[in-house]
């Protein structure tokens, strides 16, 4: 019954450090209590207990002792409401949960809102939560992120101990959704490879014990996360919660990890009951008789290979593990030795099968010498080769601006990348590709030195040249297309169709008059466009955005009948009258003789250029796309109003004069006519008037003589 227990199994660093802090207060003899339980591991919180370091739940129990803050931490109102309490703080939050609490309260200071991944009423989420300046939102999966609010930023952090795949799935959805959402990852790396490390230890062991508090949140991952990989998983927090038969049966392994509140005693206490029940259940077999003893070695030898070459590459297995190097068995008589620094891979662990090549066979004490470097580089090469003479891309990253251009990394290969190859036009800032992922193509191999010379300027040009082939490739004259707008100039605007850009003249933004295409669209602005001509010759491509819009001449007549009084804006003067625009693409025309109430001279003498004014509808002709209107006409409707009370209007109507720009001459004659009637009768009128004061004149000077 093999026992092997995960290496990272225990106390995590900002845990301990807690525990040996109140340690030390209790050895002291000071007055002193925890908010809240220190940890989530019973028998850390009661041997504390008994030395003097209870857990209280609020403030006021707290009043007089000097108060340790939990490795969870809190709010900052907490710390407050202590302080003014007159307490004394001793702050053990974990170094890990204070960075959230900042990114928390910096990202949140402009009103920015914050979403945490974590369970809600797990007190480190409860402290982070009330370090947020602006709204916060938490979540504990991704159907909780899909169903989240729309918001156009946020600042996204996780919970230390939540679970790296749930949280990659939250994040994923999140860069979907929220365009600038500032995404950090804040899982502790501790707890990351405590989880990592006990599922590789589950998958391979027949059972598994996980000791740690059951109301520790880490703990209970990695029992959720072991139980799915060994189904014989059991979680107990002390020695004695094993069950008695539990390794009564023959098993070939059983693995062993704890959660970060799990304290050594603990562990060392689960140890040392395992080994004991090995020992006991441990059978001692006869004494075998010496040929047995030589068929034995004998099938020993025949295992092993024969002595290795320098060279050499060989697959063995990891048997011991350090801080400097690794142990390897290549079955030969010695194991291998493979430096850390001569891994490709630095999370190996003990039973892992590693490709290794052989450096020496003896290094003076016995041992075979092994790396991996060169194997590495080696199959580093030859796939840049396959895909050198494939024509492929070859993903990069750059390392250093030197003289010429930029050192780029390469899957393990140096590249160079010279400055006038690096983009389409002249670089020149090179300093600025340094830490940055680009694609390449490789255009020069030094076979000897096994280094290439790389183009990104190349891959930027082809991707170019194979978007615009395949956006003319689905264009046709007649269809609707989505672009965004990506430039103005005076005479129109630039769309981008899909890797392409076409002109929308201004002429075909609007069906009015427009003076510059800002005042229809605007840049980086998503439109549907209609394809009016292609040139594919010249490249050129020809849309039409107010083509997609009603036509305003369409529906005019039942928009605008005759007798209706409408506002509009005069838009341009003409010697016989002004145009109107009642509504973008539709203009009418106020002849002269409607300008006024009496005849003028100049139209300007009655309206002006950008002047708002109501009018008349007198005529509306959608064939020949022309509506007549009148000023005069509502002056003396306006007119008529005020006066109806005081004055007898005659039954007759008053003709009115319309004319539109291009009216024949027959109707021009009528209107003259109409006009002089007009005229005629207007000084009949006043002769009248001027007759009937004459007379009036007379009477009074006779009434007058015989006074006289």
């Amino acid at each position: 019954m093999p026992l092997t227990v995960a290496e990272h199994a225990g106390f995590c660093m900002g845990v301990r450090r807690a525990v040996r802090a109140a340690e030390a207060l209790a050895a002291d003899g000071k007055k002193a209590c925890t908010l809240g339980e220190l940890i989530h591991n019973p028998v850390v919180v009661n041997r504390l207990k008994e030395a003097g370091i209870p857990p209280v739940r609020t403030v006021e129990e707290a009043q007089g002792r000097c108060v340790l803050i939990r490795s969870h931490g809190v709010a900052p109102r907490v710390l407050e409401e202590l302080q003014r309490s007159g307490c004394e703080v001793l702050d053990l939050t974990c170094p890990f949960v204070e960075r959230v609490h900042r990114l928390v309260r910096d990202g949140s200071a402009d009103g920015t809102p914050v979403i945490l991944a974590g369970e809600r009423e797990h007190p480190e989420t409860v402290g982070t939560a009330g370090w947020a300046l602006a709204d916060v939102y938490v979540i504990s999966s991704a159907e909780e992120a899909k169903a989240l609010p729309p918001m156009d930023r946020a600042v996204v952090c996780g919970q230390t101990t939540f679970s790296p795949a749930v949280w990659e799935e939250i994040a994923s959805v999140l860069r979907e959704r929220i365009p600038g959402a500032d995404i950090h990852c804040t899982i502790c790396p501790a707890t990351e490879q405590r989880q990592r490390e006990a599922a590789a230890l589950a998958e391979r062991s027949d059972a598994m014990i996980v000791v740690g508090g059951r109301k520790s949140a880490n703990t209970r991952k990695l029992y959720d996360s072991c139980k799915k990989l060994c189904p014989r998983t059991i979680l107990v927090e002390s020695a004695a919660e094993i069950p008695p038969a539990f390794a009564n049966i023959h098993l070939e392994e059983i693995g062993m990890t704890a959660g970060a509140s799990t304290p050594d005693d603990s562990l060392k206490e689960v140890v040392t009951l395992m080994t004991d029940i090995e020992n006991i259940n441990q059978v001692t077999p006869e004494e075998p008789k010496e040929e047995a003893k030589n068929d034995f070695m004998a099938e020993v030898e025949a295992t092993l290979q024969t002595k290795p070459r320098s060279g050499q590459v060989v697959t063995g297995t990891v048997v011991q593990v350090n801080d400097e190097e690794v142990c390897v068995n290549i079955n030969y008589k010695s194991d291998g030795i493979c430096k850390r620094s001569d891994l490709s891979d630095q999370d190996v662990k003990v039973g892992d099968q590693i490709e290794v090549e052989v450096i020496k066979v003896n290094d003076g004490e016995g041992n075979v010498v092994l790396s991996q470097r060169n194997i590495v580089n080696r199959k580093a090469w030859e796939a840049l080769m396959e895909k050198y003479n494939a024509g492929e891309y070859v993903d990069g990253v750059g390392k250093e601006a030197v003289k010429g251009g930029l050192l780029a990394d390469v899957g393990g290969v140096r590249a160079f990348v010279p400055a006038s190859q690096l983009a389409p036009r002249y670089v020149e800032h090179i300093e600025d590709f340094v830490g940055k992922n680009m694609r390449l193509k490789v255009i020069e191999v030094n076979e000897q030195k096994k280094r290439i010379v790389a183009s990104r300027k190349q891959v930027m040009q082809e991707e170019t040249a194979a978007r615009k082939k395949e956006a003319w490739d689905r264009l046709e004259e007649g269809i609707v297309i989505h672009g965004i707008v990506r430039r103005l100039t005076d005479f129109g605007a630039f769309v981008d169709v899909g890797g392409v850009d076409g002109l929308v003249h201004i002429t075909d933004l609007s069906w009015g008059r427009i003076k510059h295409p800002n005042e229809v669209v605007k840049p980086n602005q998503e439109i549907d466009v209609k394809v009016l001509s292609l040139d594919r010759e010249r490249e050129r491509i020809q849309l039409g955005y107010k083509q997609l819009l009603p036509r305003p001449w369409d529906n005019a007549a039942e928009k605008y009948p005759v007798g209706a009084i409408v506002e509009g804006k005069v838009v341009r003067l003409a010697t016989f009258g002004a145009f109107v625009e009642l509504e973008p693409g539709l203009d009418g025309l106020v002849h002269i003789s409607q300008c006024a109430l009496t005849k003028i001279a100049k139209v300007e003498d009655a309206v002006q250029e950008g002047q708002i004014v109501r009018v008349k509808v007198i005529n509306v002709d959608t064939e020949a796309k022309r509506i007549s209107l009148s000023i005069r006409q509502v002056l003396e409707d306006e007119a008529f109003e005020a006066d109806a009370g005081d004055f007898d209007l005659p039954a007759e109507d008053e003709a009115v004069v319309a004319i539109s720009i291009d009216a024949p001459a027959e109707e021009a004659a009528e209107a003259a006519a109409e006009a002089a009637e007009e005229a005629t009768e207007a000084a009949a009128e006043v002769a009248e008037v001027a007759e009937e004061a004459v007379e009036a004149a007379a009477e009074a000077a006779e009434e007058a003589a015989p006074e006289a």
